[in-house]
């Protein structure tokens, strides 16, 4: 049976959708075991939301290349630790050549370190905030296709959410970065019908117990 567009079966007898299925292992696995699943870990989601302001006007892999340098770098995105750095840290970061050395977007990481933690002490958590702008059932396309992925740039939920963000200050969040960050912590799952990886996403969303403030 042809697959249907978008998808591709690997050498593996895996199918996934065509954005994981070429052939390099870390992005193998980054679609099949990490990409959707759901995430309400503070420190985790700090990092996913960095990674994608840093992805801007890249190729993701090369973000997943630098991940562990980026973790480094930035001190396991570690909120707190994060917030303190100074300008000398700035500078520093500018001289590792082992991650993406932007300076804007080095100085966007630290300044939403400490607007995170304003958002923990007036919301609880930062899981508690994100997850409270997952989409209704019903905002969603009734099946994920090809077609229908590539008109979801950015959606109602994303601006919302990156409005929200600007409004307590955070940079580099706009709602395309925004909604790319959604697909890879969970908040929707965009497997496409038919990759092997959606039925694993949907039953973790299933079993979730989303955070509340």
């Amino acid at each position: 049976m042809a697959l249907a567009e978008g998808l591709v079966r690997n050498e593996d007898g895996v199918t996934r959708c065509w954005w994981g299925g070429g052939t390099d292992a870390l992005y193998r696995a980054y679609h099949d075991d990490e990409w959707g699943m759901p995430v309400v870990d503070d420190v985790r989601l700090f990092e996913k939301l960095s990674l994608e302001g840093f992805q801007a006007g890249l190729s993701w892999i090369t973000i997943l290349r630098k991940r562990e340098a980026f973790r480094r770098a930035f001190a396991g995105f570690d909120l707190r630790r994060v917030a303190a750095f100074g300008p000398h840290d700035v500078e520093r970061l500018l001289e590792d050549a082992s991650i993406v050395r932007h300076r804007g977007k080095i100085e966007s990481v630290i300044g939403n370190a400490g607007r995170a933690l304003e958002l923990v002490e007036a919301e609880g958590s930062l899981a508690a905030f994100v997850w409270a702008f997952e989409p209704a059932p019903e905002h969603r396309p009734r099946r994920l296709t090809h077609e229908t992925l590539s008109g979801l740039a950015q959606t109602d939920a994303s601006r919302s959410l990156a409005r929200e963000l600007k409004r307590r200050g955070w940079t580099f969040v706009g709602p395309t970065t925004v909604y790319a960050f959604m697909q890879a912590m969970g908040l929707v799952d965009d497997h496409l019908e038919g990759c092997d990886a959606r039925p694993r996403v949907e039953q973790a969303r299933d079993a979730l117990a989303r955070p509340l403030a």
